[in-house]
C-alpha cells in the first residue's frame, strides 16, 4: 500500500505535468502505448487533461481479448455446444464471435463452459472428470503464455487440450510503425509483458524506425514519467529505449519464463482480430505436443481472413490501432454499452471502449 501510495503522489504528479508542460512540442505527437491497464491508469486518473494540447496518447491493441480473432471464438462456441467443456478467463466469457454469439449465450443454450481463474484450475477439473472431454481456450499476450506452457510441458490429462490464442507484442508495435498514417512518435510499452520478454526486444524501434520507446508500469507517475522520458528525447533530437519500470524489468526479463515458451511453442504468422495477419506474432504448440492441440483434436476449421472480426458500424479495428477514439464510434454507449457489448473493445476491462465509458477517457480538462 505503502508504495502505490508513493507512485500516486498528486504533489509529484502535479510537479512532472509541468515539467512535461515545459516541454511541450510545436507540431504534434503522438504517443502510443500498447496495453490495457495503461489505458486504464490514463483514463482514471484523467492524465490527457494534465497534457499540452500538442501532445496526444493513444491506445493500440493492448487488449487480449479485443484482439482474439472471432473465428477462433466461433470454434470455441462450436466446441462447447458439441458436448465438450469449455474453460477460460472471465473476460473472453462475453466476447462475441462472427458466426456463433458468443460462449455465454453458448451456457445459456445449455453448454457447459466454465469461468476459471488460472489454467490450473483447467487442469484440476479434467483429472477429477476423466470423462469428459475438456478444452482450455488459452489467451493472452507473453504475460500469460508462459502459464500455458508449464502445463503442456506437464503432460495434462489425455481428456485436457488446448484452443492456443497467445499473441505477441513487438510484432504487433512493429506493424503499428509500418502504418506511415499513424504517425506515432514514440511508444510506451507494456510493463507486465516486459517483465516477461525484458526490454531486449524493443531495441529494434529506436534502432530500424528512429522511434522513442519507454517501457513504463502502471501507477499515473509511472505513466507521467514515460510521457515526461518520450517528450525529452523528442526534444533533444534522439531516439532510444529506455526503461522507467526499472523495479520490475530487466534487460533480458525472465529467462525461466521465456524459456518455457520456447519448449512448448513454435512462432507463426497470427490473425489479430480487425489487423489481419501480422508475421511471427502468435504462438502455436510444438509437433510433439500437437496431440493436445484443439483444433488437431477435433478437426476444427478456423479461418484467418477476418470476415466476421467488426460488426457493422463498429469502428473497433480503428479504435485498436489509435485511428479514432470510441467516441468517434456512432455505436459507442447507444447501441453497444458496457452490459451488452457488440464490439469487441466493449467487452473486457482492458478494452478501450470499456474503459472510457466507465473511466471517461475521453476528459482533456
Amino acid at each position: 500500500m505503502e508504495v502505490s501510495a508513493r507512485f500516486r503522489d498528486q504533489r509529484l504528479a502535479e510537479r512532472l505535468a509541468k515539467k512535461i508542460r515545459a516541454l511541450e512540442p510545436r507540431e504534434p505527437v503522438r504517443i502510443c502505448h500498447v496495453c490495457g491497464t495503461h489505458e486504464w491508469t490514463i483514463s482514471h486518473y484523467g492524465i490527457r487533461s494534465l497534457l499540452p494540447d500538442s501532445v496526444e496518447v493513444v491506445a493500440g491493441p493492448g487488449c487480449p481479448v479485443c484482439i482474439t480473432p472471432a473465428s477462433l471464438i466461433d470454434a470455441a462456441v462450436e466446441l462447447a455446444l458439441s458436448g465438450v467443456v469449455v474453460a477460460t478467463y472471465g473476460d473472453m466469457f462475453r466476447a462475441p464471435g462472427a458466426r456463433a454469439p458468443s460462449l455465454y449465450q453458448a451456457r445459456a443454450e445449455g453448454a457447459d463452459v466454465r469461468v476459471v481463474y488460472s489454467i490450473t484450475d483447467a487442469v484440476k477439473m479434467a483429472r477429477e472428470e476423466k470423462d469428459r472431454e475438456f478444452v482450455f481456450f488459452a489467451i493472452g499476450f507473453e504475460t500469460t503464455a508462459p502459464l500455458t506452457a508449464v502445463e503442456v510441458l506437464r503432460r495434462p490429462p489425455d481428456n485436457l487440450s488446448f484452443l492456443v490464442a497467445h499473441r505477441l507484442i513487438p510484432p504487433a508495435m512493429e506493424a503499428l510503425a509500418n502504418m506511415e498514417d499513424l504517425a506515432i512518435g514514440g511508444f510506451i510499452a507494456p510493463g507486465h509483458v516486459s517483465t516477461i520478454i525484458g526490454a531486449e526486444p524493443y531495441a529494434i524501434f529506436p534502432e530500424r524506425y528512429n522511434m522513442p520507446v519507454v517501457i513504463a508500469g502502471f501507477e499515473p507517475l509511472d505513466v507521467l514519467m514515460a510521457i515526461y522520458m518520450l517528450l525529452k528525447q523528442i526534444k533533444d533530437g534522439v531516439a532510444k529505449l529506455e526503461n522507467e519500470y526499472t523495479r520490475a524489468v530487466r534487460w533480458r526479463g525472465n529467462e525461466r519464463a521465456k524459456e518455457f515458451m520456447r519448449k512448448a511453442f513454435d512462432i507463426a504468422d497470427g490473425a489479430w482480430r480487425g489487423l489481419g495477419v501480422i508475421p511471427s506474432s502468435a504462438l502455436e504448440l510444438k509437433e510433439g505436443l500437437r496431440k493436445h492441440d484443439a483444433i488437431e483434436r477435433y478437426g476444427l476449421n478456423v479461418s484467418l481472413d477476418g470476415q466476421g472480426d467488426i460488426p457493422p458500424g463498429c469502428r473497433c479495428h480503428e479504435i485498436m490501432v489509435g485511428r479514432a477514439y470510441p467516441t468517434d464510434c456512432p455505436l459507442f454507449l447507444r447501441a453497444c454499452r458496457p452490459n451488452r457489448p457488440i464490439g469487441p473493445c466493449m467487452v473486457s476491462v482492458e478494452g478501450t471502449c470499456r474503459i472510457w465509458a466507465l473511466e471517461g477517457g475521453w476528459f482533456k480538462g
